[in-house]
């Protein structure tokens, strides 16, 4: 499958990386190429330059996010949930039409310091907002709740976890369920609509002391049943 990932951070490199391993043609979508291929030095949250990382994946390409979202059947916002809405409109609505989008994002507001606060909660969602702007597009929440290395290779951990989709298109969520499950995830769990991305968004600020309490992000939830 051709598949864009928006987004050069941790979370995109990582979905990138196991995507292109299982066989799919990827694409990282960026505001500049150019200028994201030249960085040399580590990024503020301490990440190895994008070029060293190009240059490990050849395999993987780079372009806009316009070219990235308009070659791709199946988009992945990976990026920070602050500038999600602005990178895909950069993406372009008739670019992301029809296609299933899933969104990996957290509506995370730094602007207060450590740890953050969220900027939306409660009565709406940053997966509602992308789908009420792009009404077009088939988005699905999911894998916003574990950090990047558990989304992508779960059996890491000594025992099965569990992740979440939320959306409103079936077809769409059956599509993300078989990513999920090429990743190594053998219980998910459909939540419904997309209105229920708000409880999974929430799940942060606890995520977030469990990890400082815990001293690593290795972790993530079992739900017994």
């Amino acid at each position: 499958m051709r598949i864009a990932v928006l987004g050069t951070g941790m979370v995109g490199r990582t979905i990138a990386a196991r995507l292109s391993e299982l066989g799919h043609e990827v694409t990282v979508g960026t505001r500049d190429p150019q200028t994201t291929l030249a960085r040399s030095e580590v990024d503020q949250m301490g990440n190895q330059p994008f070029s060293a990382w190009a240059t490990a994946h050849p395999g993987i390409a780079v372009s806009s996010f316009a070219d990235a979202a308009l070659g791709a059947e199946l988009v992945v916002n990976a990026t920070n949930g602050a500038a999600a809405l602005e990178v895909l409109s950069l993406a372009g609505e008739e670019n992301l039409a029809g296609k299933v989008l899933i969104d990996i994002s957290n509506p995370l507001d730094f602007s207060h310091g450590m740890p953050p606060t969220l900027f939306v909660k409660d009565t709406d969602s940053l997966g509602e907002q992308l789908q009420r702007r792009f009404p077009n597009v088939r988005v699905v929440k999911t894998l916003n709740t574990l950090n990047a290395n558990l989304m992508t290779h779960p059996t890491s951990l000594p025992e099965p976890t569990t992740v979440f989709v939320s959306g409103d298109d079936p077809e769409a969520k059956a599509v993300a369920i078989s990513l999920l499950n090429s990743f190594g995830h053998t219980d998910v769990i459909d939540l419904g609509g997309i209105e229920t991305a708000r409880g999974t968004e929430m799940w942060l600020p606890l995520w977030l002391r469990l990890m400082g309490a815990l001293g690593t992000a290795a972790f993530n939830l079992r739900i017994v049943r």
